[in-house]
């Protein structure tokens, strides 16, 4: 039943990968309400998601997309990274915000290129404090695959955090939208996909692959 889905913010959202998500899990029936820090950029592109997913998007600035959401995802550059959490810190008190920033410093985006105070999932957690939820996923799935009408979801999201619980709700955005997600551990273990983003940007270009991605091989028993 949608009407007890939980409402997405989605942080950063006029960028590919925002829209790509906001789209995919419009379509699913999510509520979702886009921010921008320009409110009319987030407010013509959550009218352009409307009419494209058949739902209502509603668009507002970072802060007040925050506020509204019950789960919060960071979809911004790591130049913006600290300057937007620091713009919704008090609004996400309380909740999942999932990280998908990637540390990537141009123009060496195919190089890992390791960033003081940690990976950025974990400089969230530390920024943000206990009181909220830091969950890191979908840093291997390509914005363009998300932003079809088909989309071709042959890529697995790792998914990371300290609290199991809100990982599994994560876990569940991903397989709502027709992706296989896993549990990867703590929050320390983002690095893995945050690194790995890299060199799948570099294979992308290496082999000419229209958004290379991951697949986990060996099929699961029962959870631990």
């Amino acid at each position: 039943m949608t009407e007890n889905l939980p409402t997405i913010a989605i942080i950063g959202g006029t960028g590919n990968l925002g829209q790509g998500l906001a789209y995919q899990l419009a379509k699913r029936g999510y509520p979702l309400v886009i921010g921008s820090r320009e409110e009319a950029k987030a407010e013509s592109c959550a009218q352009g998601l409307t009419q494209r997913a058949g739902r209502t998007i509603v668009g507002t600035d970072n802060a007040a997309a925050a506020a509204a959401g019950d789960i919060v995802i960071l979809t911004v550059p790591w130049a913006h990274h600290r300057g937007t959490l620091e713009s919704i810190r008090d609004a996400v008190q309380g909740k999942i915000l999932v990280d998908t920033t990637v540390p990537l410093v141009p123009p060496k985006v195919t190089r890992v290129q390791l960033p003081v105070g940690g990976m950025a999932a974990e400089q969230s957690q530390a920024l943000l404090g206990p009181g909220v939820r830091v969950v890191s996923a979908f840093h291997n799935v390509a914005a363009a695959h998300l932003q079809a009408d088909e989309a071709h979801h042959d890529s697995d999201v790792l998914v990371c955090g300290n609290d199991r619980e809100a990982r599994q709700q994560v876990v569940g955005l991903a397989e709502a939208i027709g992706m296989r997600a896993w549990h990867a551990g703590p929050i320390e273990n983002s690095a893995v996909a945050e690194t790995l983003t890299s060199a799948l940007i570099f294979m992308n270009r290496f082999y000419k692959i229209r958004g290379a991605g991951i697949r986990i091989t060996g099929e699961p028993g029962e959870a631990a």
